[in-house]
């Protein structure tokens, strides 16, 4: 039997506007976020809608996160179901950049020259002070697949998505830390094979 797992980025924050390592923060959406948030609700129902599947037999979980929250509570308004019936899972929640957190990339730079160069060049297993790489967070978001079934929509993070892919693909492309991700688009998997609808 084929299994589908659907995933969505928050919408969009200020800190990603102004591109600062948001990780743990707990960033709230913007208006523009907001609006993603929503298309991405009515894109969601359309497709339920287009493919005749009752968006109610799949099983909601959202990142604790107060952005990821908001925007699953906005998707599922706009796929026609009750905002706030899904679960959340801690082990969905970014991956976490400690110290590094709101800060840019330019203020890396200027801060920590050396970390800055390491985390371009292996971002995949860079680990800030007080952080975590994308090496450990694979560790976590694969303790959390590992304990679901059947049809999920997934509302996470960048990086949580990044993982995602490694684990449902089979991919050992230490690139994907380096993958946009955008926040108006919806990914789905159907077993191993994903691409954006």
């Amino acid at each position: 039997m084929t299994r589908t797992i659907y995933h969505i980025r928050h919408g969009e924050t200020d800190w990603n506007a102004a591109g600062r390592l948001q990780g743990g923060r707990d960033i709230p959406l913007n208006d523009r976020g907001r609006r993603q948030a929503d298309g991405n609700g009515r894109a969601l129902g359309a497709h339920f809608s287009a493919i005749q599947r009752d968006p109610s037999t799949l099983t909601w979980i959202a990142s604790p996160l107060g952005r990821t929250r908001e925007t699953m509570e906005r998707v599922r308004r706009g796929a026609g179901l009750e905002p706030s019936a899904y679960a959340t899972h801690p082990d969905l929640r970014e991956v976490s950049f400690g110290r590094y957190e709101g800060l840019t990339y330019a203020d890396l730079d200027v801060q920590a020259p050396r970390a800055a160069a390491e985390l371009r060049r292996d971002k995949w297993n860079f680990v800030p002070p007080d952080g975590e790489s994308y090496a450990m967070l694979i560790a976590r978001v694969g303790g959390f697949l590992a304990g679901t079934s059947g049809d999920l929509v997934i509302v996470s993070h960048g990086g949580v998505f990044r993982v995602l892919r490694a684990l449902i693909e089979e991919s050992e492309d230490h690139e994907l830390a380096h993958l946009f991700v955008p926040q108006d688009r919806i990914f789905r998997w159907q077993d191993r094979h994903g691409a954006w609808l």
